[in-house]
């Protein structure tokens, strides 16, 4: 199975002023409240990269249910978005099969784990999952404290 699986959050949205009603004075809530409709740009940052091959390893280890399911369907599509719906899940799921992760598994549920938290805070950041070529192995962690 050669490809990579690379997560991205959200860490901008931008917001084609022309498109703004005169009266809409908070911007970055109305951006939010629009979502993907026009004149809206999402910019994702790359946050996780691993083989395709060691990331179905790792949800597979999973218990079966809604989180799993989720995960699964990367192979399906070449693509999934989480949101804030499918947080408690997700956090259920790798809270209860962290004991049976390898190490390097330990790494990417402690990434993941932490922008899944990051995502109850603020429920308007979403993460997108994606099959590509050509990526590197990594998990930022910013040191600004978000």
């Amino acid at each position: 199975m050669p490809g990579r699986v690379e997560f991205y959050k959200l860490c901008k949205k931008f917001v084609d002023e022309k498109d703004i009603p005169a009266e809409v004075q908070q911007l970055e809530y109305y951006a939010l409240a629009i979502g993907h409709h026009i004149g809206v740009v999402d910019c994702l940052a790359s946050i996780m990269a691993m083989d395709k091959e060691a990331y179905f390893k790792w949800i597979s280890k999973l218990p079966r249910g809604k989180a799993r399911s989720k995960l699964e369907g990367l192979a399906r599509w070449g693509e999934l978005e989480i949101n804030k719906e499918h947080v408690p899940a997700l956090i259920a799921a790798l809270e209860e099969a962290n004991a049976s992760f390898l190490p390097e598994e330990k790494q990417w549920t402690d990434c993941l784990l932490r922008l899944l938290y990051a995502m109850e805070k603020e429920p308007a950041i979403y993460l997108v999952v994606r099959l590509s070529e050509g990526a590197s192995d990594y998990c930022r962690q910013r040191t600004d404290g978000r």
